[in-house]
Parts: C-alpha cells; structure tokens; sequence
C-alpha cells in the first residue's frame, strides 16, 4: 500500500498507527490526484546552520546528489509530462555544482522551476569553494526561477539568533 510507511511510525509505545485504517475509520479517502511537481533536496550544504533546519543542513555537511542522479530526476522530468514544476531544495540548492545545470535542462524540458532559497546566500562565499554567490539574483532573474524564501524574524538579532 502506498501509505505503509506513515502506518511504521510509533508515537504511543507499543501502539501502531495505521493512517488508511484511521482515514477508514472516519469514512475518509485520501486517493492520489496527480503528482505535478518534483521536489529534490539536491544538498545539505548551507551557508548557515539553523537550529530548525529539517535536514541538518550546514556548511560541514557536504552530502550532495551525485550527477548521475540529477540526470535521472531529469529523466523522470522529460517523460512525465505531467509534472509540470521542478522544485529545487537543500541545503542551499545554489551551492550544488550542478544546480545551474539542472534548473537550465528542466526549463529546456519546459518545467516551471522553483528554488527555496534562504535569502543570504547570495551574500555569503561559498562555504567550500570561496566563490562568490553574487551572480545568484541575475541568475534567477533572467530565467525567471521561482524563488521560495522565509524570513524567521524582521530583526537582525532574532534572525541570527535563530539561523546560526
């Protein structure tokens, strides 16, 4: 069943959830529409390390997709038709090598691109390299990429605070 690993997890001792019997249980159905979009975490290199980050990203994790995995999501893009949307994360998805190239092959495949983008990277030296991320607005402005930031707080301080 398609929803087997939602019914794995454990919050009660002893007690098992099963998500589709729950939905059962209240006379509730959750079938699949369509699958539209094609999220990638390409890397847990971030220029910053948040404490809240869901992926433990940071500038000494270096876990990265391997090129041959990119091609194969690229793959996947150009014989589904129905996914419309690439949607880049990480880490900073901009410190991948092969970001650039990926958001260009999926536009060519005629994908909407999106890139979550933690609004400081374009400040900020590659964490690795040295290289400078100052490139990234035009970048994302002449290909027109989606950009997904957030904001933790208005104020530098508790924006520090909490991004590390």
């Amino acid at each position: 069943m398609p929803l087997d690993l939602l019914s794995q997890s454990t919050s009660t001792p002893g007690k098992r959830w099963n998500f589709e019997q729950t939905l059962g249980e209240h006379r509730l159905s959750l079938p699949p529409l369509a699958i539209d979009t094609l999220q990638v975490n390409i890397t847990k290199l971030c220029n910053q390390a948040c404490r809240h980050c869901h992926v433990d990203a940071g500038p000494k994790r270096t876990e990265s997709m391997s090129r041959e995995l990119v091609e194969h999501c690229l793959d996947v893009l150009g014989a589904s038709p129905a996914i419309r949307t690439l949607d880049i994360t990480g880490g900073a998805p901009e410190l991948h090598p092969d970001f650039g190239y990926l958001v260009d092959r999926a536009q060519a495949l005629g994908k909407h691109v999106i890139a979550r983008h933690n609004l400081t990277v374009t400040m900020d030296p590659h964490p690795i390299t040295g290289v400078s991320m100052r490139h990234l607005p035009e970048f994302y402005a002449t290909r027109k990429v989606e950009l997904i930031s957030s904001l933790p707080f208005y104020d530098e301080y508790f924006t520090d605070k909490q991004r590390g």
